[in-house]
C-alpha cells in the first residue's frame, strides 16, 4: 500500500501541493485527475523517491520513503515499473534491447532467459516480432506498448502511469487503456494513472483523486465522482468531458 500523507512542495514561489494526502490500496487501479501542469506527475517521482516533499510523509509497504538511502531507493524502485509520457525509449537501440537494459542490469538471468523474458513481456502487450526494429520505425502507440513492455519485464508490484494516452488518437488510447486494465487483470498490479483524460479514467480506475490547485478536492469511487454535490467537482468532470 501507498500512503502519501500531509505533503507539501513547492518550486520557488509556485507551492505545487498544499497538504496533499491520499491512500493508494493493493490490488485496484488509482487514477490521479488533474489539469496538465499542475503538480500530479510530481507526486508519482515523490512515491518512488525521485523529489522529495518539503513537508510530509509517503510511504511504500509501510516504509518511509523520504528518509531513505540511495541504495534504500534503489531497492525500493524494484518493485516498481514506470510508463512514461513519452515512452522514454533509447532511440540508438532496437525494441528489444530497450526492454532487455533493465534486465541485464538489475537480474541475475542468463541470455536465453532474457530473450525469452522480452518476448514474454512484448506478447503481454500485443506485440510480437518487433525485437529488431528501431524506435524511429514504429508509431507512437508502439512506442508506449514498448515502453510498457519494459515497465513489466521485471514484474513490478507497483505500476506508475504517466499521462498514458496522451498524443494518441481515440482508437490507439483505447487499446493502452485495455492494456492497463489486463496488468492489473495478468499481473496482480497495483497502478496509479495520473491524467487529464477523463474517457481514459473511467475506463481504467477503480478510484478517483481529482487535483486542483495544489489539494484533492475529491476522491472516491466512480460513482462518488460522478454523483459528487461539490459543485466544484461537478465544473471540473464537466470541463473536460467538453474539452
Amino acid at each position: 500500500m501507498i500512503e502519501i500523507r500531509d505533503v507539501w512542495k513547492s518550486f520557488g514561489e509556485k507551492t505545487v501541493h498544499r497538504g496533499v494526502s491520499l491512500s493508494i490500496p493493493d490490488g485496484a487501479t488509482t487514477v490521479i485527475l488533474g489539469r496538465s501542469g499542475g503538480g500530479k506527475s510530481v507526486l508519482l517521482k515523490m512515491i518512488i523517491g525521485l523529489l522529495k516533499p518539503d513537508l510530509g510523509s509517503v510511504t511504500v509497504d509501510g516504509k518511509e520513503v523520504t528518509t531513505m538511502t540511495f541504495p534504500q531507493l534503489q531497492r525500493l524502485r524494484f518493485k516498481f515499473g514506470f510508463l512514461f509520457q513519452a515512452a522514454a525509449l533509447f532511440d540508438s537501440m532496437t525494441v528489444g534491447e530497450n526492454i532487455e537494459l533493465a534486465l541485464r542490469r538489475h537480474s541475475d538471468y542468463r541470455d536465453a532467459d532474457i530473450r525469452d523474458r522480452v518476448r514474454y513481456a512484448l506478447a503481454l502487450v500485443k506485440l510480437e516480432n518487433v525485437e529488431h526494429l528501431m524506435p524511429s520505425a514504429i508509431s507512437g502507440g508502439m512506442k508506449k506498448r514498448v515502453g510498457l513492455a519494459r515497465a513489466i519485464a521485471l514484474t513490478p508490484k507497483y505500476m506508475l502511469y504517466d499521462e498514458p494516452t496522451t498524443g494518441l488518437d481515440v482508437e490507439t488510447a483505447d487499446g493502452i487503456n485495455l492494456l492497463i486494465n489486463e496488468m492489473k487483470t495478468t499481473l496482480g498490479v497495483t497502478s496509479v494513472v495520473v491524467t487529464h483524460d477523463i474517457h481514459s479514467a473511467f475506463v481504467v480506475g477503480d478510484r478517483f483523486a481529482i487535483f486542483e490547485q495544489g489539494r484533492f478536492i475529491a476522491t472516491g469511487t466512480k460513482e462518488d465522482i460522478r454523483n459528487s454535490p461539490d459543485e466544484n467537482v461537478r465544473k471540473y468532470i464537466e470541463s473536460e468531458i467538453h474539452t
